[in-house]
């Protein structure tokens, strides 16, 4: 695919992050084939090229374990309606009959795999133990950092993603302060499906980012994290990014040009806040919800790219904790999916995209992730 259009600069936290994820997809290829070794770039520093060496790792073990189930995902989706929530069990009941995955009862997924369709369509890539403890401590750390504002975004009732019920205070009420927020640099886009040629960041102001409250949530980017803690932010988001190089190549490749075309438009259009907002965001994905310590019912996200990835990533002292997809009869020990309530401390990062942004940049949606692009042997 041609990349021409495509620029990063050199001060953006994201150029970082597209040094670490070609170092991830190389060092893939490399396992995969039983190639040379390869030389990671001298400007990742020692515990990113050690947390990228996991990463691929993880994804060889999930790239030879497949599971191939017996249901067409391109056919599922269009089937789905966008007032679909998830939340009604007898219609996913009838869903589940129309659309059955081919084995019976629930599945228990516990060690690294993709999950595969009958077109040959990878599903997903379950990567447990991703993580390095150092990428662990940045997350938390990362995290700590808006306390404030995941305490604010509670409420005693409303929309679930942040009523008090589905929250729980960590271990022995010392752990992250539980909340839910939502990080965008074009948060605006995101909300309002309109050919709007005005680019807003959901009211912020970078001197004085907090708050920009409605829906029941608090929906910022956070100049504070991003401006006076720029290291911890792109540590802690950069190199799982690169996962999604290996995972899905052409949305891992439009969401780059998404925010290429975003930079090109704040500087011909002369926004002066999204330049500075953009050298801090470290992710190809436009999107990202940060959850402490919540409990999530079974759902489905309507806003999401069907042929795209989402990536979560938990960190914690928890245990027993799971993510089930009923739709596809899987359960993954940690489509539509919850998390049920685990033991001890629990943070999720979820990063995702949203088809308005790259609408608005000007960038061609991608199609599904596709086996033969990797040349898998399902099982």
């Amino acid at each position: 695919m041609s990349t021409c259009d495509i620029k990063i600069w050199r001060t953006w936290a994201l150029a970082i992050t597209h040094e670490a994820g070609a170092y991830t997809e190389q060092k893939f290829n490399a396992e995969k084939t039983g190639g040379e070794p390869v030389i990671p770039s001298p400007n990742l520093d020692t515990d990113l090229v050690m947390a990228c060496d996991r990463l691929a790792d993880v994804l060889i073990k999930a790239y030879k374990n497949p599971i191939k189930i017996q249901i067409d995902i391109a056919r599922y989706s269009k089937l789905i309606s966008p007032k679909n929530t998830g939340h009604n069990e007898e219609k996913e009941e009838k869903l589940l009959e129309r659309c059955p995955p081919g084995h019976e009862g629930t599945k228990v997924v516990d060690k690294p795999a993709t999950i595969i369709d009958v077109s040959g369509t990878i599903i997903a890539w379950y990567l447990p133990d991703a993580l390095t403890e150092t990428t662990q401590k940045e997350i938390r750390a990362a995290t700590d950092l808006l306390g404030p504002s995941l305490e604010k975004s509670v409420k005693a009732d409303g929309n679930w993603r942040y009523n008090q019920e589905w929250f729980k205070q960590g271990s022995e009420n010392v752990g992250s302060t539980p909340g839910c927020i939502n990080l965008s640099p074009a948060w605006f886009q995101q909300g309002h499906e309109v050919g709007c040629d005005e680019m807003v960041i959901s009211g912020v102001k970078l001197t004085n980012p907090i708050e920009s409250v409605r829906s029941g949530g608090i929906r910022i980017i956070e100049g504070t994290l991003l401006r006076e803690y720029p290291e911890s932010y792109c540590k802690a988001g950069s190199h799982r990014i690169g996962a999604l190089r290996v995972m899905h190549p052409q949305q891992y490749f439009a969401g780059l040009r998404a925010l290429s075309h975003l930079g090109d438009k704040a500087v011909s259009k002369e926004l002066p806040q999204m330049p500075e907002t953009l050298q801090y965001w470290a992710s190809v994905f436009n999107s990202l919800s940060i959850i402490s310590n919540r409990e999530t019912p079974n759902h489905r996200d309507h806003l999401s790219i069907p042929e795209c990835f989402d990536i979560l990533t938990t960190v914690g002292n928890y245990s027993n904790a799971r993510m089930s997809m009923p739709s596809l009869q899987l359960e993954f020990r940690i489509v539509r999916h919850g998390v049920d309530g685990g033991e001890g401390d629990r943070i999720a990062w979820a990063w995702y995209m949203r088809d308005s942004v790259h609408i608005y940049a000007g960038v061609p949606s991608c199609g599904w992730a596709m086996v033969e692009g990797h040349i898998l042997s399902t099982v």
